[in-house]
């Protein structure tokens, strides 16, 4: 019986282990959110709305690069995952490109600009945040 495709997943993935999908931690992105589920008995599941990434940094060492693989490191204004690392994943520019692409036009759909989303972390003005926008802190 054949698997029903999900339209609206655009990326899935799992890490790798010298370039094969052998490990129960599992990444994938549908329409405005990133997905991440670790464990086979215990599981962790989280999400991240796309418009909460900040910045998107690619990493690759040698060993990664012999096996096709990479990482890529999320900075995010989401509390709880201040930085999601998305670990050995298969065409890792591709995906990069992809998670920009959808983060800038999450934006664009809920018109955010840059301004709304600086000072959004705690590290700002010593712990207090200007959600308005301006000038002082809330």
């Amino acid at each position: 019986m054949a698997r029903k495709q999900d339209p609206n997943l655009y990326w899935k993935d799992r890490k790798r282990i010298l370039g094969m999908p052998i490990t129960f931690t599992k990444y994938s992105i549908r329409e405005n959110r990133l997905f991440y589920s670790k464990g086979l008995f215990n599981t962790t599941e989280q999400e991240l709305l796309l418009y909460r990434i900040l910045d998107v940094q690619l990493a690759r060492t040698f060993g990664e690069k012999i096996f096709g693989v990479g990482s890529i490191t999320l900075f995010t204004a989401d509390k709880t995952n201040p930085e999601l690392k998305l670990i050995h994943i298969a065409k890792p520019k591709l995906v990069r490109d992809l998670i920009s692409k959808m983060v800038e036009s999450e934006r664009s759909r809920l018109n955010i600009r840059g301004k709304e989303m600086y000072g959004v972390s705690d590290q700002d003005a010593g712990g207090l945040n200007d959600m308005n926008g301006d000038g002082i802190p809330d």
